[in-house]
């Protein structure tokens, strides 16, 4: 499905918050990690997960942003 609906259902808005809930906590722990060790390699892959997961996230406020907007217009 390449467009949101107008509604979301309850069952979805809960998928929804819970992908949210994973990738925040996820990207928290990344960067959380990336402070604690001293391999700059490994900082910058951590950094990269952190981006990664931050991205994901924006991209489901922005799936509930569009949303919101149609059923304004």
């Amino acid at each position: 499905m390449n467009k949101v609906p107008n509604i979301i259902s309850t069952k979805d808005l809960s998928y929804i918050c819970d992908m949210f809930q994973w990738n925040f906590t996820a990207s928290k722990k990344a960067l959380h990690f990336s402070n604690e060790v001293k391999d700059e390699e490994i900082i910058a892959e951590l950094k990269n997960i952190y981006d990664m997961h931050k991205n994901i996230c924006n991209n489901l406020l922005n799936i509930l942003n569009e949303g919101e907007n149609s059923y304004e217009q």
